[in-house]
């Protein structure tokens, strides 16, 4: 759970903070629990809100890109596979946006659909596919940079 929360608020003690309100979060509402899914879905859930409702708080705004989502999907069809580790890749997810790193890393490590990305962040379903394209491409900028090659990720 402390990584969920790190990745989402990219800053360790902001991680830590929004960890322990979420499992008081959890405690005080352990009687809501319906078991419909299991506790870890509803505890993730909670830390995953808990981090959410802290940017809302911050003011924070996502940047709605409503550019061609087809057009990006093209671009990234054309791209080769970029050879990466774990490190790099948290490195340069550092270096997004917060809401560009949210999505990225609720679709890509969370994995949750856009479609329940939109409900979460309340945002659209292209929003939430342009941003993670966006954030996608970022990131193997990045990682050519660092690594001196010439080539992207490729779509899934």
């Amino acid at each position: 759970m402390f990584n969920v929360c790190y990745r989402m608020m990219n800053n360790r003690e902001e991680a830590e903070d929004m960890l322990q309100e979420a499992f008081t979060q959890a405690f005080l509402k352990l009687h809501t629990f319906r078991h419909e899914s299991g506790f870890g879905t509803w505890l993730k859930r909670i830390v995953i809100n808990t981090c959410i409702n802290a940017m809302n708080k911050r003011k924070m705004e996502l940047a709605y890109l409503e550019e061609s989502y087809q057009r990006d999907i093209a671009e990234d069809q054309h791209n080769e596979e970029v050879q990466f580790d774990v490190t790099n890749i948290k490195k340069a997810m550092s270096e997004l946006s917060e809401g560009g790193r949210m999505i990225f890393s609720l679709y890509l490590f969370e994995g949750y659909d856009h479609v329940e990305i939109a409900q979460i962040l309340n945002i659209s379903e292209s929003t939430s596919k342009s941003q993670y394209m966006r954030a996608r491409r970022r990131i193997a900028e990045m990682l050519k940079t660092q690594s001196g090659t010439n080539s992207g990720i490729k779509s899934n």
